[in-house]
């Protein structure tokens, strides 16, 4: 029987209207961040993680009490933590992450391989409902696209594939999670960018930051804070892709000479926060003929100083005063002999030696 006009349009109508649900639950699929991109050097199932811990304060006890009795009881705005291999870092990790106490954490996370993707001048976040954790899905906090919407849409980009090759978010997740089970997280990429950019994005960032957590009664500290991710210097004249980061040499002093510029770096990051330390910082590690080169390999030379003018003028606008840097403590892939992981199906992604070796910075702010 042919319909007639009227009494087809109505059908389809309601047709449409009784699809719309399921239309609107198509357009969304839950997404999870479910790969790790690195499988060796960080852990990934919950007894790996507690069998970590347990070993940490066997062999590195004495360190990670060190490095904590004597921190502010001042509440923990963000940390500056390293990403290498757990069982290098070793006992800076609990040390730092350990500090955190709000159950929502924005990441602010290096992008290494921004290069291969022509990525830069823009922060980058994803567009993932959770990512994986050992001990279940983390995730994502409805935070990011309350950041977003305030955000100018020149200032930031959306880019799963960045995100997804990414290792320096992912490192943190574990830890964050083994001292929340239900932490939520916002992670956000920092590629190349002059100072000058990073001071244009850093005002709208923290304006962003300050509505969003504001419209849910957020409180810095208690229910937000901040990871800045980032290893310090990349050092030696072996296993770099054919790279001399040899600054000083590989003598006896050399060492020594390189640990105390490193030392140098983190003056800047740490005590009362500047705009102007903040730039000393970018002075130290980057070219300033072209922000792509270094001048010091340190890992984090984009998402340290944009994080900390973030931050930093978060905290001048919400309490009319600098944020403080305490540093928790220094250390590198040689310092220490490596925490025992090839029992817990782990391992390490590259050699500690006189001639190859990394950094590692941890430093508190309230």
């Amino acid at each position: 029987m042919k319909i007639t006009k009227p009494i087809g349009f109505l059908l389809f109508a309601g047709i449409l209207f009784m699809s719309l649900p399921a239309c609107k639950n198509m357009t969304h699929q839950t997404t999870l961040r479910s790969h790790l991109v690195d499988t060796v050097g960080f852990a990934h199932y919950p007894w790996q993680m507690d069998s970590l811990m347990q070993r940490i304060k066997r062999y590195q006890g004495d360190e990670l009490e060190k490095r904590t009795q004597y921190l502010t009881p001042k509440t923990t705005k963000a940390v500056l933590c390293p990403h290498d291999d757990y069982s290098y870092v070793g006992y800076l990790y609990p040390a730092t992450l350990g500090q955190i106490k709000a159950h929502t954490v924005i990441i602010f996370g290096v992008a290494h391989k921004a290069r291969q993707l022509h990525l830069e001048n823009k922060i980058i976040f994803d567009s993932y409902d959770y990512w994986k954790g050992p001990y279940g899905n983390v995730k994502v906090s409805n935070l990011r696209e309350k950041i977003m919407e305030n955000l100018p849409k020149n200032l930031y980009m959306v880019n799963d594939s960045m995100q997804a090759i990414e290792h320096s978010v992912e490192a943190e997740i574990p830890w964050l999670q083994y001292f929340n089970r239900n932490v939520q997280i916002v992670s956000i990429l920092v590629p190349y960018m002059s100072f000058d950019r990073m001071k244009a994005i850093a005002g709208p960032l923290a304006k962003a930051i300050r509505k969003a957590t504001q419209s849910e009664n957020m409180q810095w500290g208690k229910d937000f804070a901040f990871v800045i991710s980032s290893d310090a210097v990349h050092y030696g004249d072996e296993g770099w892709g054919g790279q001399n980061f040899a600054f000083y040499g590989t003598a006896c002093t050399s060492y020594t000479n390189a640990k105390g510029h490193e030392l140098e770096i983190m003056h800047a990051i740490s005590g009362y926060i500047s705009p102007g330390m903040i730039h000393k910082f970018c002075d130290m590690t980057v070219e300033a003929s072209d922000y792509h080169k270094y001048k010091w390999t340190w890992c984090g030379r984009y998402d340290v100083p944009l994080g900390l003018l973030t931050i930093n003028d978060l905290n001048e606008t919400l309490y009319r005063e600098p944020l403080h840097g305490q540093v928790i403590g220094y250390s590198t892939s040689i310092e220490h002999e490596p925490i025992p992981v090839k029992d817990l199906r782990m391992g390490v992604t590259a050699p500690a030696n006189d001639h190859h070796w990394v950094g590692y910075a941890a430093i508190k702010y309230y």
